[in-house]
């Protein structure tokens, strides 16, 4: 288990190397952002003195090495658009992004889990039916397009919700949230909804699969001919050995709740990291938006992590085989 922890954390650490190399890579081709920094008065002397000041006349190699370095101690360089810290910056951002991903996360869970596990045991009833048929809707619409059918329903006829921003917020320990009022709750009701639908529904049919399959094997056939009721037999044998796969996927879906918030921020103007990198897109702020990808990064590969050490706590077969290879 040790071994196995110290080489996925060794392998994390490298897929961080490579993902910091290419994202600071590609931002040298997207424009200058001296050009976008200073005025139509700008003369060849601002110019030389302004990428003097950024770093930017510095060699790839050594611009690199100074953002790795501060990457490690948090500090990402000041934004060329604010001339603020980026550190600063994605902070303010964050609390707003993380709250929305975990409602959502939780929304995908719950309902995908729940709703899974109860059309594959009722596989054959017309609500089992009528979940199944909706649920393409969140697999084949695009995720702007749900948002925009939400906000046009429920804030533009119906009144009910608000169409953008995140509502009122209170300081908690320096973590401003909007668990705690009313208009922030609202708020978060339809972007939560539109970012977690389309996961909810990829862990619903995962789970509804798996649970099937898990159904036709024999020692499930031998557990009920032991006179086992359905409900120990379809949660706690069938259940449990449908866990592993879908974990697997809901790790990674829910690194994708994180990658995919920025569309639903952008739709519904909620003032998070999401939306933060599409601004900074179109000024060609290479300090946040290097920040922002290594943040994704960092999420994607610590969920991986996690995940497979999951792996060792639900499934003790993997322990056994982990120790026969080590011998």
């Amino acid at each position: 288990m040790l071994a196995f922890t110290i080489r996925r954390t060794f392998q994390s650490f490298v897929v961080l190397l490579v993902v910091g190399l290419v994202a600071f890579s590609m931002f040298r081709f997207v424009g200058d952002p001296v050009d976008n920094m200073l005025g139509q008065e700008r003369t060849d002397a601002d110019i030389e003195r302004l990428r003097s000041e950024l770093g930017l006349d510095q060699p790839f190699a050594v611009q690199y090495f100074k953002f790795l370095r501060g990457a490690v101690q948090g500090n990402f360089g000041v934004s060329y658009r604010q001339g603020r810290t980026v550190s600063s910056i994605i902070a303010e951002r964050l609390p707003a992004t993380l709250e929305l991903a975990a409602v959502s996360a939780i929304l995908a869970i719950v309902f995908g889990f729940v709703l899974g596990v109860f059309t594959a045991i009722h596989r054959d009833g017309w609500a089992a039916g009528t979940i199944m048929t909706l649920s393409l809707v969140g697999v084949s619409l695009p995720t702007f397009l749900i948002g925009i059918l939400l906000i046009y329903l429920f804030s533009v006829e119906l009144n009910w919700l608000p169409s953008f921003g995140r509502g009122d917020v209170v300081n908690v320990g320096g973590w401003r949230t909007g668990f705690l009022t009313e208009s922030g709750l609202k708020a978060l009701i339809l972007p939560s909804i539109t970012l977690g639908l389309y996961q909810m529904t990829l862990i619903m049919r995962l789970v509804r699969s798996e649970m099937l399959e898990v159904l036709r094997q024999d020692y499930i056939r031998f557990a009920r001919a032991r006179g086992l009721d359905d409900k120990t037999v379809h949660f706690r044998h069938a259940l449990k050995n449908t866990l592993i796969p879908v974990i697997t996927i809901t790790g990674l879906q829910l690194g994708s709740i994180i990658a995919f918030a920025i569309i639903t921020e952008t739709v519904f103007q909620w003032p998070g990291v999401g939306l933060l990198f599409i601004n900074s897109i179109q000024f060609v702020d290479i300090p946040i938006m290097a920040a922002y990808l290594m943040l994704i990064s960092v999420m994607f590969v610590s969920i991986n992590l996690i995940v497979d050490l999951l792996y060792f706590a639900i499934d003790p077969r993997l322990n056994i085989s982990n120790a026969k290879v080590s011998g």
